[in-house]
């Protein structure tokens, strides 16, 4: 199927939110969307393996072992030097991906979708701390919301292909 990425801005903005709140998110969904509509920009690129059936089921398989590890209290917290880094690397393969894919520069793409992942990985870290805090719920339930929430605006930002 041939892809029709008709706002590939607002879907690599959404991927690096994403990539924010669960390091693995971004280039599942980006894969997922990238195995079923094939792009011709992408043939001779280095992230055609975005486009693999293969690449697309083994990033979704390790994705479940995130959200497992993540409610771990051994975890470190995503604002760690290494945890930032991976979420801005995850947003901006997502990112170079979907904006290649569309026909625009994967760099710009690598960029916005690094940046969103930066933002959205402190911004989602106090948020869920304020919530525990003011609700007085555990915070792997709020992360299990969390992962439910990332999991639907994936489904969503699937959809806009």
């Amino acid at each position: 199927m041939k892809i029709k990425i008709s706002k590939p801005l607002w879907q690599v903005i959404g991927l690096g939110t994403l990539a924010g709140m669960r390091t693995a998110s971004a280039p599942v969904i980006a894969s997922h969307i990238l195995s079923h509509h094939q792009s011709k920009n992408l043939t001779q690129s280095p992230l055609r393996f975005m486009q693999s059936v293969s690449v697309a089921n083994t990033l979704k398989v390790m994705s479940f072992s995130e959200l497992v590890v993540d409610k771990l209290p051994s975890t470190p917290n995503r604002i760690k030097p290494f945890g930032v880094l991976a979420r801005s690397l995850s947003g901006a393969l997502a990112g170079a991906s979907i904006y290649k894919a569309s026909g625009n520069n994967a760099f710009v793409g690598a960029v916005i979708g690094g940046s969103a992942a930066l933002v959205s990985t402190f911004g989602s870290y106090y948020l869920r701390k304020g919530v525990v805090k003011g609700s007085h719920i555990i915070d792997p339930v709020i992360g299990a919301i969390e992962d439910a929430l990332v999991i639907g605006a994936g489904v969503g930002i699937s959809a806009m292909a």
